[in-house]
């Protein structure tokens, strides 16, 4: 399979720019970058909660030991 090389690479973004126009891309961009921020802090406090659990089960291991 053949990758994507720089002509392509040029016709898409001239389609994307004839699609939606100059000033909409950035707006676009910008959602694109929240969303992004926003899964990886979720993803980070998701992470932390587990650690967290484990923390807390194997204290809990000790004591009953």
């Amino acid at each position: 399979m053949r990758s994507i090389g720089m002509p392509e690479l040029v016709v898409i973004l001239a389609v994307f720019v004839l699609l939606f126009g100059g000033k909409k891309i950035p707006e676009m961009a910008k959602g694109l970058g929240e969303g992004i921020r926003n899964f990886k802090t979720a993803l980070k406090s998701e992470e932390e909660k587990g650690e967290k659990r484990a923390e807390e089960e194997k204290v809990g291991e000790k004591k009953s030991a």
